[in-house]
Parts: C-alpha cells; sequence; structure tokens
C-alpha cells in the first residue's frame, strides 16, 4: 500500500548512534549515583566506624576563624583546643587525621552531605540540632561565669556581697547574674565587652563577668591579670557532632573523650589553650 502513501512506522535507532548511547550514558550516571549513595550509606550507618577503620582516615570538620578553639598558626596550620580534640580521637581510633575547615553556619551540612565524619568546632547542643545529629559526651567547657585573680577566695554568688563586679550591660552574664545574686553587691555595668574587661583589668572592679573564652584570651595577653574562674553562671560545653544513627562510632568518640579525661590529656588540651582547668562534671 505504498502507493497511497502511507507512512511505515519508524524502527527505533539500534545502530548505537543515539539510543543505545544515552542508555549507556544514563546507566552509567545510575550506576555512579548508586555508589556514592552507598559510599554516604556506609559512613552515615552502623558501618561508619568500619569504614573509617578500613579508609585509615578520620575526617573532621574543625573551625579556622575561632580562637582558641581553631585558628590559622604562624606556620599557616590549623591550631587550636579542637585541633588537638579531634587529633585527639584519631589516635583512639588509630587512624590518621584529615581537618576539614568549616565555618558555624556550614558545619552541620558538612556533616550531614559525608563531607566530614565528626564535628569538632566548638559546637553546643539544643533541641533543633538534636533533630538532626547526635553528640557525644562534653568534651570542652564553654560557659559565662565570674572570674577574678588566682588569690581571690570566692565560690559561690553570695560572696560577691561587699565587692564590685563589672560587666557588659543588657549582655547574657548581666541578665543571669542579677537573678543570682543578693543585694550588697556592687554592680558595674559598661556598654561594651572591651570596657568591661579593661574595667577589671585597670582595677575598677575586682572580678568580672564574661565567657571562658574572653577569660582565656585575657590570660594570654596579659599572664599578670591571669583570670580564674570563681563561679558558673550559665553552662553551655562544646560536643562532638556525629550523625544519626552510627552507634558504634558515637561508642568510640565517648570512649576516646573519657579515657582522656582520666589521664589528663584533656586537661592538658584545656590549660594549654584556655588556661583553666576543666570544670568539674564536665
Amino acid at each position: 500500500m505504498t502507493g497511497l502513501g502511507v507512512a511505515r512506522p519508524s524502527r527505533p535507532d539500534t545502530s548505537g548512534r543515539g539510543g543505545r548511547r544515552f542508555g549507556t550514558s544514563r546507566f552509567r550516571f545510575l550506576l555512579l549515583a548508586a555508589v556514592l549513595a552507598w559510599s554516604v550509606h556506609l559512613r552515615a550507618g552502623e558501618g561508619a566506624l568500619d569504614a573509617i577503620k578500613k579508609a585509615g582516615l578520620l575526617k573532621v570538620a574543625v573551625p579556622q576563624d575561632f580562637p582558641p578553639f581553631g585558628s590559622i598558626g604562624t606556620d599557616l596550620k590549623p591550631i587550636g583546643y579542637d585541633i588537638d580534640t579531634a587529633q585527639l580521637i584519631a589516635d583512639s581510633l588509630g587512624v590518621g587525621l584529615e581537618l576539614v575547615p568549616v565555618t558555624s553556619t556550614n558545619r552541620v551540612p558538612y556533616l550531614t552531605t559525608g563531607k566530614a565524619d565528626l564535628i569538632i568546632s566548638s559546637l553546643g547542643k539544643n533541641p533543633d540540632r538534636e533533630k538532626v545529629i547526635d553528640f557525644s559526651s562534653a568534651y570542652a567547657p564553654f560557659y559565662s561565669g565570674v572570674f577574678g585573680p588566682v588569690d581571690a577566695v570566692l565560690g559561690a554568688p553570695a560572696d560577691l556581697v561587699g565587692k564590685t563586679v563589672a560587666v557588659t550591660r543588657g549582655s547574657v552574664e548581666d541578665l543571669e547574674l542579677a537573678k543570682m545574686i543578693p543585694a550588697g553587691v556592687d554592680v558595674r555595668r559598661f556598654e561594651d565587652n572591651s570596657s568591661t574587661i579593661s574595667a577589671y583589668l585597670t582595677g575598677q572592679s575586682q572580678f568580672v563577668a564574661t565567657g571562658n573564652i574572653v577569660a582565656a584570651t585575657i590570660n594570654e595577653h596579659d599572664p599578670a591579670k591571669e583570670l580564674e574562674p570563681k563561679f558558673m553562671i550559665k553552662d553551655s560545653p562544646c560536643y562532638v557532632g556525629l550523625n544519626k544513627n552510627q552507634p558504634e562510632l558515637l561508642a568510640a568518640v565517648n570512649s576516646a573523650i573519657a579515657q582522656a579525661k582520666r589521664d589528663g590529656r584533656l586537661e592538658a588540651i584545656a590549660k594549654k589553650w584556655l588556661r583553666i582547668s576543666l570544670p568539674p562534671g564536665l
């Protein structure tokens, strides 16, 4: 019936120039995607610890602009409390360490997308984060408190009666301290952190309410005015972050932290970078 101009149905191209080539490329793409997804699954699931040991490498997300937890040293290498802690855990696992620089905004995404096995980046715990990732036991103190000279005797808010304490107006320290202290404490409020610290360093106040990181910075730059923690105002320690459903890796990290607390290695890190001892109960 070709004379009537009826078109014959076309056949699929099986020459390799069209459909087969597209199908092969698509197959390779799907295969690669499956391999990548499986590798992430292995790192994120119960086999995460085995995968790390098999690779011989622990990838840890660390800060690079938040001293003394993490910064770049004069030799252009990362240094800080978190870097030393990352090395401590890698040593405990018997593997090498790869440091992955992160910021406060991308550290959790780096973990959940498989770019890092752990977050050790002055990470605090809160309900929203706990919905996304898991946390180890605490490894570093991060808190607000009242600080003063090493030889000053002060152990509780009531001990501030008759004494002066500098604090930044409207800060967390100011608001929380006001709830704790009795009448008779001379609270001297300043408009910014620099003025608050200056008040203590110049003798305008006997004590200062601030964060332990600020106190550590003062101790590093002015050892003659060394600050010692007297009592805590608000506690928010640092934890190692892990992906959900990694029980073996979580147990191994917690074991490494616990051992480092027992044998004094974590205490040494705290004194090196924060110039204070680990608080009781950390």
